[in-house]
């Protein structure tokens, strides 16, 4: 799958217009204007949502696209929803998108991560024109539950797409503006929580709206030619920028392998390679040699895959670098057509969003370290491995479903320590408040603390993981889908592994991967990993 694509301004000899009409000022004017819109949609999704999921833990993501479907901005959310979110505002485009239609997606094969990431997207109208689509707004949210064979639709074991939740194709929840309260029915028919369902979505509703208000607002005040040029001149600069922090490795190459824990139906390692090359400013990785498809969970589709590769990318970048659909011209990433990162219909996909993803975006880090070595490039702020999972926790029993992911340690780069109790890589959430969570759930937790010790040790050193302990209040079940309990992260430049993690139920230690019931009283601990050390 080649990420790279040429700009609709190059198509039509339109870039070198657009730097002479707009000046660095300007230019930086346009992209923190569209950049606030998508903050602004994020702020307004996290002040009206239900779960805690959603509410305190922000595990969503918005997006403002144009009319062709390229992503203009995207607020600082979650890496793995924002990198594969163009896929999704592709599938709605091709479903045959017509001005004031809202669809409703999380069908892995039109766009979508995993079932409970579900997406909406609503068409932008032209204000003076309503038969005219102008651009896209689009916000991404985990669903605490969208039914499948256990609470919280992140199951153990699964084996097939349709054991983990309801699969929602590109559908219109409105057409021209009007709702489709069918649709709404028969998917809120399929989950166990159908109030905190229907108050999500309707806090998604309310984003997309906002992100369109503000597109139109905008659209109405620099016309449709002046913004399409500002458009292309911005994906234009950030094409610029992404190379040029490319270009002092022009010629490297570099490989990493590491492996997945196991699939949670075998057990047995499952083997990520990628290996990088860096050829006229673009960072090409090739994922050859990484596992086929799996009979478990952790495939993952393309979009997932793409989401790792640009995130890699960004990282190598200034922090002042736009974040659009620019940075992905300069990647050329190939999957092979049998390939875990390359799931199809009807592979099971649960966890390969949040931990085949984590484990993707570690082996590029590592590819691209051996890259700039390779070219005595060693300044970069390329970390050693981080905790390398996002320990996801799914509780629920009748009528309620709770899921979190924990932070851990980050690793360590050449800039200084990995921080401590952070989410890494691809999740950018926050914890859920312990207070928010009792409230919410028949739980307590009688633990919540830095896990002391356990990054790996270096000239800097890497980040501390975190303990916390719940405690079931009322019978129910808890689903572990995580990582690194075995094979530890890695330091890098001699630096020390960190310490990898641990899961128990009392004095019990359980597997990576599984599915256990919870008595009242139990207690059931997780210890994230440490990041890796960097240097000796």
């Amino acid at each position: 799958m080649n990420a790279h694509s040429r700009t609709h301004s190059d198509e039509n000899g339109d870039a070198h217009a657009a730097s002479i009409i707009f000046d660095a000022l300007e230019l930086t004017v346009f992209s923190q204007s569209v950049a606030m819109l998508a903050e602004e949609m994020g702020s307004l999704l996290e002040r009206s949502s239900i779960s805690p999921n959603i509410r305190e833990r922000r595990d969503a993501s918005c997006a403002l696209f144009d009319a062709d479907g390229r992503m203009v901005a995207q607020a600082a959310h979650i890496p793995v929803h924002l990198g594969a979110m163009p896929e999704s505002v592709a599938a709605v485009r091709a479903a045959g998108a017509a001005p004031g239609d809202c669809f409703l997606l999380n069908d892995p094969s039109h766009g979508g991560s995993h079932l409970p990431d579900l997406t909406m997207v609503e068409v932008i109208a032209d204000p003076a024109n309503a038969s005219r689509i102008v651009g896209y707004a689009a916000v991404r949210a985990h669903h605490a539950d969208v039914g499948g064979m256990s609470p919280g639709s992140m199951p153990f074991g699964a084996t097939e797409l349709f054991q983990e939740g309801l699969i929602v194709p590109p559908v219109r929840i409105e057409r021209g503006g009007v709702a489709q309260v069918d649709v709404m029915q028969l998917i809120l028919a399929n989950v166990r929580t159908p109030a905190e369902r229907e108050g999500d979505l309707r806090a998604q509703r309310a984003a997309c709206r906002a992100g369109r208000e503000g597109w139109q607002a905008l659209y109405a005040r620099m016309g449709a030619s002046q913004l399409g040029l500002a458009v292309d001149a911005l994906l234009n600069y950030t094409e610029r920028r992404v190379r040029a922090s490319l270009a002092r490795l022009n010629g490297a190459a570099g490989y990493a392998a590491d492996a997945l824990e196991s699939d949670g139906v075998t057990d047995v390692d499952i083997p990520v390679v990628v290996t990088v090359r860096v050829h006229h400013d673009t960072l090409q990785l090739d994922l050859t040699g990484t596992s086929g498809a799996v009979r478990g969970n952790v495939n993952a589709p393309p979009a997932v895959a793409r989401a790792a590769a640009v995130f890699v990318l960004r990282v190598l970048c200034d922090d002042d670098v736009p974040v659009n659909d620019g940075v992905a011209r300069a990647l050329h990433l190939l999957i092979p057509d049998n390939c875990v990162a390359n799931a199809k219909r009807p592979s099971a996909v649960a966890a390969g969003n949040v931990e085949l993803s984590q484990r993707l975006t570690d082996t590029c880090f590592a590819a691209l370290a051996d890259a700039a070595a390779s070219v005595g490039v060693h300044d970069l702020p390329i970390p050693a491995g981080g905790q390398g999972t996002m320990n996801n926790v799914t509780m629920g029993a009748t009528g309620w479903s709770f899921y979190e992911t924990l932070g851990g340690g980050q690793g360590a780069s050449a800039r200084g320590a990995g921080p401590d109790a952070v989410h890494v890589g691809m999740s950018n959430t926050r914890n859920t408040p312990v207070e928010s969570l009792e409230r919410a759930y028949p739980l307590r937790v009688v633990e919540y603390a830095v896990r002391r010790g356990s990054g790996g040790g270096g000239l800097h050193h890497g980040g501390d993981g975190v303990i916390r302990r719940y405690e079931a209040r009322m019978e129910c079940t808890a689903t572990l889908l995580t990582e690194r309990r075995r094979l530890s992260p890695r330091g890098a430049y001699g630096g020390a592994d960190g310490v990898s993690g641990i899961n128990r139920l009392n004095d019990t230690v359980l597997p990576a991967k599984c599915r256990v019931t919870l008595h009242a009283g139990d207690v059931l601990s997780i210890e994230t990993p440490g990041g890796g050390g960097w240097g000796t």
